[in-house]
Parts: C-alpha cells; sequence; structure tokens
C-alpha cells in the first residue's frame, strides 16, 4: 500500500505500522480505543516548520495536542508555546519552555489567569480592552510589568470550516482592526503592562494561500501606522499559523506559507527599518499526522447503509462530529485486501452524528477487525470527553518501533474523580 507523503507509516505481513511497530500488535497488547503517536514524526514536522522560517521563532499551539510528553519533545526541539488557559500554561511550563517564549492567547481570561501570567513572567496577547484594564491592574498591584501584544481582528476570510474561522469580522477574538491604534494609545498610558508586540490569527487548516498574504499585508499597515503615528517599534509580530494539513489531497507546505508572507514582511520590515521578530504558531501541522486512533470493530450492520460500529465514537475523536471533516481510514489488520465493500463507520455514542467516516471503501470488514483512523493527532484527544460514561483511551508513544504508554486508560473509578455524594443521600 502506498502512504504518500505519510513515510512514517509502512505495511508489514499485511498489518499497518507506525514507525516500525505494529498496529496490530500495539492493539492487542494495549487494547483499544488506542491513540499511538509517533515521535519522530512530530519531530521533524516541526524541524521541517522551523527550517522554512529560519530567522522566526515558533510557538506551537498547544491546544492542538497538550500531552505533556509532546510538550517536553518540542521543548527539546526548541519550540516556544501559544497558550490558551491557565492549564496550557502549566503543562507548557512544566515541560521545560521558557516563559520568555510563551505567549498567552484567549479571548475570555480570568482574572486569576492573568494573575498566572504576571507571576510566571509570560507575555499576554491582550484580546479586549477590558481585558487590558485588569491586566494592568493586576500587574500594578504586583509591581510587575507584564509584556503584551493586542490580538487583532484582521477581517480576513479564510477557506476554512467557520467555526475554525477565527478573523472573520463577526469573530470573538481580538480587537477590530480600526480599533487597534486607539487600543495602543490606551496601553501607552496605563502602567503594568509594555507595549511588545501585536499578534492575529485567521484560522485553522487553511489550505489556500491567499488568506495568509492578505493577512501579512493588513498587518503591516497596522505596524506601519503604530510607527508613524505612535513612533512604536514592536519587538515582535506573531501572525500565528493555521496552515492546513492533507487529510485528503493536497496542502500547502511551510515552504510555501513562508513564500507568501516572508517577502511581504521582509519588504516592508526594510522599508519601516524595523526589526521585529516574526512568530508563529503552528499546532495542526506539528501533530496531525504524527498520531493514528485504532479501533475494534464491534459489529456490521446491513440498513440504510452498511454500517462498521467500532469502539471509538465522537468521546475520542469529535473532529467528524463537530466539523463534518474527513480522515482517512484503514483495515489496519487486511492491508493489501481488495477495497470492494463500501461502509460508514459508526461509533458507539447515542448520538445520530456519531459518524467517524461515510461511504468509504474498504475490504470486507468483520468483527474483530481493527480499523486505523489516520491524521488523528490534533484535535484529536485534546477534545475527548467522558460522554455515555465512556472512560477515555490509552496513548502510546512509539520511537524507532518500541512503544511506551505515555498514558494510562481510564478506569470507572475516573468517571467518579471529583464527584461527591451528598450526606442527605446515603
Amino acid at each position: 500500500m502506498d502512504f504518500g507523503r505519510r513515510d512514517h507509516l509502512g505495511a508489514k505481513n499485511g498489518h499497518l505500522t507506525i514507525d516500525g511497530a505494529d498496529v496490530v500488535d500495539l492493539a492487542r497488547q494495549h487494547g483499544t480505543p488506542l491513540y499511538v503517536i509517533d515521535e519522530g514524526r512530530i519531530r521533524n514536522n516541526y524541524r521541517r516548520f522551523a527550517a522554512a522560517f529560519p530567522d522566526a521563532d515558533v510557538y506551537y499551539a498547544v491546544k492542538a495536542n497538550g500531552h505533556i510528553a509532546v510538550l517536553r519533545m518540542l521543548a527539546q526541539e526548541g519550540a516556544g508555546a501559544d497558550v490558551f488557559s491557565d492549564g496550557e500554561l502549566y503543562a507548557a511550563l512544566l515541560a521545560g519552555i521558557p516563559p520568555e517564549r510563551i505567549l498567552f492567547n484567549g479571548n475570555s481570561k480570568t482574572d486569576a489567569e492573568l494573575r498566572m501570567a504576571c507571576e510566571t513572567n509570560v507575555r499576554v496577547s491582550v484580546d479586549s480592552l477590558d481585558e487590558l484594564r485588569a491586566l494592568a491592574r493586576i500587574a500594578s498591584e504586583a509591581n510587575k510589568e507584564v509584556e503584551i501584544a493586542f490580538r487583532v481582528n484582521p477581517d480576513v476570510s479564510p477557506a476554512t470550516h467557520p467555526k475554525i474561522a477565527t478573523g472573520l469580522v463577526q469573530s470573538k477574538f481580538g480587537i477590530p482592526h480600526h480599533q487597534v491604534l486607539a487600543s495602543y494609545v490606551e496601553a501607552l498610558s496605563l502602567e503594568g503592562v509594555r507595549l511588545a508586540g501585536i499578534h492575529c490569527h485567521i484560522g485553522s487548516q487553511i489550505l489556500e494561500l491567499s488568506p495568509f498574504a492578505e493577512m501579512m499585508t493588513r498587518m503591516m499597515d497596522l505596524v506601519e501606522a503604530l510607527k508613524n503615528e505612535l513612533k512604536l517599534e514592536l519587538d515582535f509580530i506573531d501572525i500565528g499559523s493555521g496552515l492546513g494539513i492533507p487529510y485528503a489531497g493536497t496542502a500547502p507546505t511551510p515552504i510555501d506559507l513562508a513564500n507568501t508572507v516572508l517577502p511581504i514582511f521582509n519588504a516592508r520590515s526594510r522599508a519601516l527599518d524595523i526589526r521585529s521578530k516574526l512568530i508563529l504558531e503552528p499546532g495542526r501541522y506539528i501533530v496531525g499526522d504524527a498520531a493514528i486512533l485504532l479501533c475494534t470493530v464491534n459489529t456490521v450492520k446491513e440498513a440504510h447503509s452498511t454500517f462498521v460500529g467500532v469502539d471509538a465514537g465522537f468521546n475520542l475523536l469529535l473532529r467528524p462530529t463537530l466539523y463534518e471533516s474527513w480522515h482517512e481510514v484503514i483495515v489496519a489488520n487486511k492491508l493489501g485486501k481488495t477495497s470492494d465493500h463500501v461502509y460508514t463507520i459508526a461509533g458507539p455514542i447515542c448520538e445520530s452524528g456519531d459518524i467517524l467516516a461515510r461511504d468509504r471503501r474498504l475490504p470486507r470488514v468483520e468483527k474483530g477487525d481493527l480499523i486505523a483512523i489516520l491524521d488523528a493527532g490534533a484535535y484529536g484527544f485534546a477534545m475527548s470527553s467522558q460522554y455515555n460514561g465512556r472512560p477515555r483511551a490509552s496513548e502510546v508513544l512509539v520511537n524507532k518501533g518500541e512503544a511506551e504508554i505515555i498514558r494510562r486508560r481510564e478506569s470507572y473509578g475516573d468517571l467518579l474523580t471529583g464527584q461527591n455524594i451528598p450526606p442527605h443521600l446515603l
């Protein structure tokens, strides 16, 4: 079987392998559902992205996959972190990512989160004037100064699912671009904050390059206005990322993205005589194709469609239900067999939307077969839940054919963690 760009996947004796490890053996040893993560693939993906932007800083978007082992390997690679909560900040620091290479993002931070950002000396991407005033007060009370950027809503429409387009004019994220200068003026009047940068992010899983060019141009227009009108030269310009991966078909590469935004960034920087650092925040590109989700076939049922019922559903991989997203599926124990049947892969959750893949041509599927769902490393386990009282899956990390458990399978007791029965019910 030809896996194309997925050169970390292979076939051996009719079984799917990932970085040399037989996934059928992994499923037998660890049970299913099971997430399998390829360490080498994550490292190589990061290196490819960083090489495309040799003079920029790369901050991994922790929301894509926040496992502490993933964060640790990226810390070793020199990545910074884009975090969206106090929990993500805690994990990034614990993994060894330096605070000066962390940007605390988010549109509705609590005062407690702002205090944590202040105490840990990380930069903050400020999303509103209310947040600016709260952060300035908190920092001043602590006799500290926090480096900030404003997150800009650049009103750029990327060709992606509406639920993951974050730079649209109607988005909840960021300061509308026509209000940005006034926001910087107010920040200059406040103690406790220092204006260090400007930030935006236009969406996720973007497969066209023109929105990135439009965004880069609009951001540099704002940088020029800040310099000319406020005499403000910024330390950094953070343009997020959102570069898509080819779940199906093709996608731009980091080099394609660099060839789109760097000429604009470099030319405008020279014209303005500024030396601001460019920052990018890839998430999906780094981890998306580095993991697969293994699930066992429980039933095959002839109905409106031929349904293959498996032991993982949107409790473990929400993307197909939430975004109608496409993931390739493989019968992992029947590689090389003729794909002469059409199946719909359905999860065990009590919702009609619990469909992982519709109308896929596969070899004959039987109870006990092993289904592999590819490209499940981004927004897979990170968005999982215990809905329907289903314990979450194990995760295994593979490195050069060797596998280690990095998250144990939850027990029934884990479903009740934090719960308490009031005395009057005893």
